[in-house]
């Protein structure tokens, strides 16, 4: 895999990027650290966390992933030169447990939550730090509509990229970037970040797979003019495209034992439980299948081959897994099959935004 840049920054990474959700939950330590290490060995030397990780998040495993890949990178002291680590200051009032449900990100919570994490990281600077979610109300993690009813006054986009000044100067931070953001608020930060001389952002972390595109819908041309790079999560669509839902029954919930939406009520009342998400899936699976594909080969070669993805951010449980997702690379899709799924998706849209 040849490094690709992220945005106007001096990182480089590859094109393929280790998610880490689901360590701490789905995942314990023994087996974080197998993945860590293999994950390394095939050559992925991007890493993804979040504060608020692990997923679904809860009160008792609220910080653990940073901690376990902190625990990690002390046994394995010459990996930290080798990688590019990101991680995520969470945003607003999601959850109690993150700043007692504050509806509000400050300078302040901003520079602490970086310190609380460089701790637990066991690490001097962080590569990557992105805002994880926006601190205004935007439609996103399912909601469809700006409503004007929520907007509320907010801690403003300068303060933010202030603090993030500050990271940088300290040498805490290397480059930063967001996630779950709209148009508006990557235009935002670039054009206070250039009138003010402050950190640009670099990356943009949002969902992108085959049932959930909506970064096609006008922020793919605004990451490309403002050469901000995508950094695409969720390839497998909380794994409803890798198939092994569609043999399951109707509904979400009757999937595999120890499956995350099988298993997490949390998430399947989330967009990826959604029937209409799980049927457009299953078309997809199907469609993977008549051109000699893996369901899971398909959606991830979509990902790894779309001009306006940077890296791919996939999630994984087991060594097996994460070896399948990195098989993947390298697999092309033929214009019949790129035109096959443009129709599935103009008839079903986008039914996991």
């Amino acid at each position: 895999m040849k490094p690709i840049s992220l945005g106007t920054s001096e990182l480089k990474v590859t094109p393929i990027c280790l998610g880490t959700m689901t360590f701490g939950e789905q995942v314990d330590e023994p087996t974080t650290h197998a993945i860590l290490d293999r994950s390394l060995a095939l050559g992925v030397d991007f890493l993804d966390t979040a504060e608020m990780y692990s997923v679904p998040t809860r009160a008792e495993t609220y910080t653990l992933t940073e901690t376990y890949i902190g625990n990690w990178l002390a046994a394995n002291p010459s990996a930290r030169q080798r990688l590019v680590i990101a991680t995520k200051v969470a945003g607003p009032a999601r959850v109690p447990w993150v700043r007692g449900g504050k509806t509000d990100l400050t300078g302040e919570d901003i520079i602490a939550a970086c310190n609380a994490s460089l701790k637990r990281l066991r690490t001097d600077v962080i590569d990557l730090y992105q805002i994880h979610w926006p601190v205004r109300h935007v439609p996103a993690f399912g909601l469809m509509y700006f409503d004007r009813a929520k907007d509320q006054p907010v801690t403003p986009i300068l303060e933010q990229l202030q603090a993030m000044d500050q990271l940088v100067k300290a040498g805490k931070v290397r480059a930063i970037g967001l996630s779950n953001e709209t148009p508006y608020g990557v235009h935002e930060f670039v054009r206070l970040a250039e009138l003010h001389g402050l950190p640009r952002i670099a990356t943009v972390q949002n969902p992108y797979c085959l049932v959930n595109r909506t970064v096609d819908n006008a922020l793919d041309e605004s990451l490309y003019r403002l050469n901000v790079s995508l950094l695409a999560y969720s390839p497998l669509g909380f794994g409803l495209l890798t198939g092994k839902y569609d043999e399951s029954g109707t509904e979400p919930d009757k999937g595999p034992k120890g499956a995350r939406i099988s298993k997490f009520e949390s998430v399947r009342q989330q967009r990826w439980g959604r029937p209409a998400a799980l049927a457009a899936a299953r078309r997809y699976n199907a469609l993977a299948r008549q051109h000699g594909l893996t369901p899971t080969q398909m959606a991830l070669a979509f990902c790894y081959t779309r001009p306006i993805v940077a890296s791919t951010i996939i999630g994984v449980t087991t060594v097996a897994q994460l070896e399948e997702d990195l098989e993947a690379w390298g697999t092309e899709l033929s214009p019949e099959l790129l035109k096959a799924i443009d129709d599935i998706r103009w008839e079903l849209r986008d039914p996991a935004v």
